[in-house]
């Protein structure tokens, strides 16, 4: 395998991204879920000094099998086919690290916190600190990531959130992630069973954000607003209220769902899958007369 072949962007991952699309939208929603690709070929395999089961630490495990019944229920989902670990959609176009990659160039944001920890558009890292590659990429490959990846599925993301605001006069996207539980978290810290991050209501209607935690919280599950995750890229980015586009990030705590050893379903898994079925149905009911900013202009 020729080294310009091994540092092209693999085949496996065009189309960049699914959509699950409903017969006819019904709900006012667009879901998103950047991080659940876990598609691993034989190209970035060779490029990495990992295994396949190591880079899955960066990976939000199973986060678009468990919102794909929200399409059958009347609002689109897109997720990512890629990895995280190989490019990172909830990131600036162009967080670049000069640690990681050759000859930056001027207009890259090299300075960001994210990119500092090694988590910027292309990871230096996986979740728990390890370096994905023995050597350093070429920016070439880099922006081709970018431009081949990380275009197309933020030009479809806009597209249907877009189309929905066109539709229902308003649009609400809940961009879908999932974190290590407090066993696997850096220094064993507690975590929550839901973080629901708003950008501390920058952008989400407060009272839309505040109808989320409390449909998490009656059905038990523990909730915290913005701490530790208030939001990245694709909530900030889109979430714009004062213009009727509403952004939510959900983390999931992971102990909730899977075995984060294995990385499979444990005995939590249906039970979570039924509650966020049901939440997703609360929420499409409720939010209309909540935002319909449209109806109350008329």
């Amino acid at each position: 395998m020729s080294d310009a072949h091994l540092h092209s962007v693999p085949s496996a991952f065009f189309p960049s991204f699914d959509v699950l699309s409903p017969r006819q939208q019904t709900a006012p929603f667009v879901f998103s879920s950047p991080h659940s690709g876990r598609l691993y070929p034989p190209e970035f395999l060779a490029i990495s000094r990992l295994d396949p089961k190591t880079l899955r630490r960066s990976e939000d495990c199973f986060v678009d099998k468990l919102f794909e019944p929200v399409a059958e229920m009347g609002a689109p989902l897109i997720s990512a086919r890629f990895p995280r670990a190989y490019l990172d959609l909830n990131r600036e176009p162009y967080e670049i690290d000069p640690e990681l990659v050759e000859d930056v160039p001027a207009h890259a944001n090299t300075q960001s916190v994210r990119v500092a920890g090694g988590l910027g558009t292309v990871a230096r890292i996986v979740a728990d600190g390890e370096d994905i590659y023995p050597n350093r990429l070429s920016i070439e490959s880099v922006l081709s990531r970018i431009e081949q990846l990380y275009f197309p599925f933020h030009a479809e993301l806009s597209r249907l959130i877009a189309q929905t605001s066109d539709t229902f006069g308003y649009a609400v996207l809940i961009d879908c992630h999932s974190m290590p539980s407090a066993a696997m978290a850096p220094g064993g810290a507690l975590r929550p069973d839901i973080v629901i991050g708003d950008r501390f209501g920058a952008s989400s209607d407060p009272r839309l954000t505040l109808l989320v935690r409390d449909e998490f919280q009656r059905r038990g599950f523990k909730v915290q607003l913005n701490r530790p995750y208030a939001g990245g890229y694709i909530t900030e980015h889109h979430g714009r209220p004062a213009h009727g586009t509403h952004a939510i990030q959900l983390e999931i705590n992971r102990g909730l769902y899977i075995n984060e050893m294995t990385f499979q379903p444990n005995k939590g898994y249906v039970a979570l899958a039924a509650a966020l079925r049901e939440i997703a149905q609360h929420l499409f009911a409720e939010v209309p007369g909540l935002l319909d900013f449209r109806a109350a202009a008329e």
